[in-house]
């Protein structure tokens, strides 16, 4: 498919299929136009987010969600006017029109800046990731290799997961461990990084926050919570902000999930009697991917040498009121490598 093709949309699409678009070209920003290709608007996955927030439905048109706005640069455009205006508006991605406002091309930050990647901003917080399972999902491997070393390509599950932190500047990580703790932490003393690693070592298994106890007092401000098992391809500065603007304690990244069920689906009424029979239906959730951002107060409502849930903490805190926050990302921005399936295809797009 052509790079330009890629990103143009009709405005009946729906937000759904537009969204699956997305996914599937890679891109963050697609173009709305008409069928004589004029610009009617842009949107990009923010758009998209903002719309999920407010409960809007998944099937509407996508031109309710576009910018009717947009940002564009004419065709005799110069390249430091489009990189100056990229920066400025922190946009990768231009249409390119002519003086009817038909899109001719488009501009893209990876060319315009020869593949160097956007800077990221530099969050400087701490992260815990929870690796102290035993990986049961994964049998027989993780019998012998603990689930956080499970090769993707060239490194393990739980340095890529560090990795995509340390891109954001973080660089203070603490490890919950309990499982095969002693061959994670031979793999991490076996070279020098430029992050340092705290270890968390537990007696026994204390579930997905119960671990956290330990941390009271010592981190003392905003931090994130991963599973290490899965990745999160999403601006982790903008999980932030969201997390601050909203003032929540707790914030989840979600996945928005899309699932088929692929049978005639009966409806009945009156003790049996057949009301109708969907074809294939289709049903969208928001789905809880294992990341989030912890206010540092959190820590000291973990109940102490305790089985606890990070699930059983949130339930707690809905309970008393307390704000929790989700933000949602598409499905694809979501890498679950707990799973066969899901690390199977982890692996293809890492091109292993």
């Amino acid at each position: 498919m052509d790079k330009l093709k890629k990103v143009l949309i009709r405005p009946e699409q729906s937000i759904k299929l537009v969204l699956k678009h997305m996914d599937s070209v890679g891109e963050k920003t697609v173009f709305v136009v008409d069928k004589e290709n004029k610009l009617l608007g842009t949107v990009t996955d923010g758009d998209i987010r903002r719309w999920v927030l407010k409960g809007r439905s998944l099937l509407n048109n996508i031109s309710d969600v576009m910018n009717c706005m947009p940002v564009s640069l004419l065709k005799n455009f110069q390249q430091e006017q489009a990189k100056a205006v990229m920066i400025k508006k922190e946009i990768t991605c231009l249409p390119v029109i002519d003086n009817e406002k038909s899109v001719i091309s488009a501009v893209w930050w990876a060319d315009l800046f020869k593949n160097k990647p956007k800077k990221l901003e530099s969050l400087k917080l701490p992260v815990v990731i929870m690796a102290g399972g035993e990986g049961v999902r994964l049998h027989p491997f993780t019998k012998i290799l603990p689930k956080p070393l499970i090769p993707i390509g060239d490194k393990p599950i739980i340095e890529i997961i560090i990795n995509r932190y340390f891109d954001y500047g973080c660089k203070d990580f603490y490890l919950s461990l309990n499982y095969k703790s002693n061959i994670i932490k031979a793999y991490f003393s076996d070279f020098e990084h430029k992050y340092e690693i705290n270890y968390i070592l537990e007696s026994k298994p204390l579930g997905t926050a119960g671990s956290l106890h330990f941390l009271k007092n010592r981190i003392k401000k905003t931090f994130f919570v991963s599973n290490c098992d899965i990745l999160i391809e999403a601006d982790y500065a903008d999980i932030l902000k969201f997390h601050r603007q909203k003032k929540n304690k707790i914030t989840l990244v979600s996945s928005m999930k899309n699932f088929t069920i692929p049978y005639g689906v009966c409806e009945i009424q009156d003790g049996g009697i057949l009301k109708n029979i969907r074809e294939k239906p289709e049903y969208d959730f928001l789905v809880n991917t294992g990341m989030y951002v912890l206010e540092a107060s959190v820590l000291a409502d973990v109940p102490k040498n305790r089985l606890y849930n990070i699930t059983d903490l949130i339930n707690d805190y809905l309970e008393k009121g307390k704000k929790i926050g989700v933000y949602p990302v598409s499905e694809k921005s979501w890498l679950d490598m707990g799973q066969f399936e899901a690390l199977q295809e982890t692996l293809k797009k890492f091109e292993v």
